[in-house]
């Protein structure tokens, strides 16, 4: 049996920078693996099948499962006969989150397989292959800090993030991310995140400067209804959080600290007012 770990991911900055043809938009987002993670466990059965289980009973079992459906993406991709598989999910990521949980897992999945059934594929090719499971799968496959864009398939690894602290908290509700693009007017976005200063503040190990220019688009076009998120992002930055933003399509929103003490301390007191709340580091692999 395989046991790999599933990365949750923040975005230091997301922009929409076009409408493209096909319906979708280009992106531009830095994104961070942090400590948060999921257990992933693969077992080989002589049972044929893959059999998907999770200690949260709501997530599906079948291909609407990620982990599910990156299992059969990476059959049909590389021709190879996939054995009978048992897949247990052990889940910390919370769900629809903008964390890219479920993200996480199919990668871990796609590595494993890769591991199993495939160990001389390049890292190129299980990239490629993950971009049929979703937009953020081939970020999770390579995790660490990068740059991710187009529909978030292209990757370019950065400089990793200076050692820092993460304050993480999740509202108890969901966003609907095709209900936030169809928020998106590109022509009308005011403010767009200074990507290539957040690459340079990372080559300079300038955590302060990383920390002024996280900002998510996203946080522009988002409907009253979620204005809790704000409430959070002031918490954050009265707890001392250097900056916050909030990540992907939300509705988690993060503080980063460059002091533990600190970090602590603004966890202990918002875990008192919200279950979904962490305090996770930069990882520096997948």
């Amino acid at each position: 049996m395989l046991h790999l770990k599933a990365y949750a991911k923040l975005n230091l900055t997301l922009d929409i920078l076009r409408k493209r043809p096909d319906g979708f938009h280009d992106l531009a987002m830095v994104m961070q693996s942090i400590s948060l993670a999921d257990d992933v466990s693969i077992a080989v059965e002589e049972e044929s099948g893959i059999r998907c289980e999770s200690n949260l009973g709501f997530l599906p079992s079948d291909e609407r499962n990620l982990a599910v459906k990156a299992a059969l993406i990476f059959a049909r991709e590389t021709g190879i006969e996939l054995p009978g598989l048992r897949i247990r999910l052990e889940k910390r990521i919370p769900a629809c989150a903008g964390m890219a949980g479920g993200s996480s897992d199919a990668a871990a999945v796609l590595r494993g397989l890769r591991e199993l059934l495939a160990p001389t594929m390049s890292a190129e090719e299980l990239e490629r292959i993950a971009a049929f499971v979703g937009s953020d799968v081939p970020y999770c496959v390579r995790g660490t800090t990068a740059l991710a864009e187009g529909r978030g398939e292209v990757l370019t690894d950065l400089a990793p993030l200076p050692p820092c602290w993460f304050v993480i908290c999740k509202p108890d509700f969901p966003v609907s991310t095709p209900e936030l693009f169809s928020c998106v007017n590109v022509k009308k976005i005011a403010y767009h995140p200074d990507t290539r200063g957040m690459m340079a503040a990372l080559s300079e190990k300038d955590l302060a400067g990383v920390a002024r220019r996280m900002f998510n688009v996203f946080e522009s076009v988002l409907p009253r209804k979620y204005e809790e998120v704000f409430a959070i992002k002031h918490r954050l930055l009265e707890l001392g959080a250097m900056n916050a933003a909030m990540s992907g399509s939300g509705p988690t929103v993060y503080g980063i600290f460059d002091d533990k003490c600190a970090a602590e301390q603004a966890y202990t007191v918002l875990k008192a007012d919200y279950e979904q709340c962490y305090l996770a580091e930069p990882v520096a692999h997948a």
